[in-house]
């Protein structure tokens, strides 16, 4: 008999939590971003249902959010309160099993091997009941397919993917459809011909490792095939990196300022690692460009340390390999740790 795994994803988390603190939004569109000032430079974090309609997304510019929205109510974010309501809701998750959280919104949770539809349920009214909050559950034999199960759920849904039906839904589907592959990678293997789930499941493993990589490419068959880990570890969720951005309100021209604004986010990134308790392993920079072009590069630093001066001296040695010197509208500085 098959073990169940569940992936539970609350309903547009931050937007929800802020409507349940603001009851008269609800029903209205909402759009959480920087400081809750369209006006100003910076990107949506989340946006309610009644927003999305109109297009405004994650990652969006608030400024076009307010173009595509204008009757919206813009929300700064308030990551302490998102945090508390996250804690609320892994706790009651527990009361179910092992869980392994993805995030504030998201975890695994192992549902045994008897009736992981009626468990699912079961954890919606837990999680209703405990928050108010609404969340979708997928249900599959493995963590992949449970985690894309979920998106055929939203909102507040239960949906099974299983090896049996693996293919029915997901075969004709572009294979960014994956959990794992982006844009960068499917454009790479639609330059190889292959274009859908089903065309990368039938691909011999060593055709796409001759362009992928020996560990890349079959990895990519296999979850193609929706092959993936079944276990659900309840070990404390660890960060892989923690990072700083900062949206400049003006464009900066003079990159000995570039330089400048590098050294600051990598002093208060520091200050991250060493709350972390554990070093860095690697610095990566990100600079977005006027108006919207965004690029990165990282380097690999010579040992493992969570000393301001290196992780800065490391961030300029990085800024040095952005060869394009136009105006830039945001800076980025992450400090990777090592697994």
């Amino acid at each position: 008999m098959s073990r169940w795994v569940l992936h539970v994803d609350l309903d547009q988390f931050i937007a929800a939590v802020e409507v349940l603190r603001r009851p008269e939004l609800r029903g209205r569109p909402v759009v959480v971003g920087g400081d809750g000032d369209p006006s100003k430079r910076g990107v949506v974090a989340t946006a309610s249902y009644e927003a999305r309609e109109h297009g405004v997304h994650s990652g969006l510019p608030m400024r076009t959010a307010l173009k595509r929205c204008p009757d919206a109510i813009f929300l700064p974010v308030d990551k302490p309160a998102y945090e508390a309501v996250s804690e609320d809701v892994m706790a009651t998750l527990r009361e179910f099993g092992v869980v392994e959280v993805l995030g504030w919104d998201e975890a695994f949770v192992d549902a045994g091997d008897a009736d992981p539809a009626g468990t699912a349920r079961r954890i919606q009214q837990r999680v209703r009941e405990a928050t108010e909050l609404e969340c979708t559950v997928g249900v599959g034999e493995n963590k992949l397919q449970a985690k894309l199960a979920t998106g055929f759920g939203k909102p507040a849904g239960v949906y099974t993917l299983t090896y049996d039906t693996w293919f029915e839904v997901l075969g004709d589907r572009p294979t960014d459809a994956l959990w794992g592959i982006g844009v960068k990678t499917a454009k790479r293997l639609a330059g190889m011909g292959i274009h859908t789930v089903r065309e990368l499941a039938t691909t011999h493993p060593d055709v796409v490792a001759a362009q992928m990589g020996p560990t890349i490419g079959p990895w990519l068959v296999r979850i193609a095939r929706g092959v993936a880990s079944a276990r659900v570890s309840g070990e404390p969720w660890l960060a892989r990196s923690r990072g700083r951005e900062r949206t400049f309100q003006r464009n900066i021209d003079d990159w000995d300022e570039v330089g400048r604004e590098i050294v600051r986010l990598a002093h208060e990134v520091t200050a991250d690692v060493v709350a972390e308790d554990r070093p860095a392993v690697r610095v990566v920079v990100k600079v977005r460009y006027a108006p919207f072009f965004t690029s990165t590069h990282g380097r690999k630093l010579p040992a493992p340390t969570s000393d301001a001066d290196a992780i800065a001296a490391a961030a300029l040695e990085v800024l040095e390999r952005f060869t394009d010197r136009r105006p830039v509208r945001l800076l980025g500085v992450r400090a990777e740790f090592g697994t």
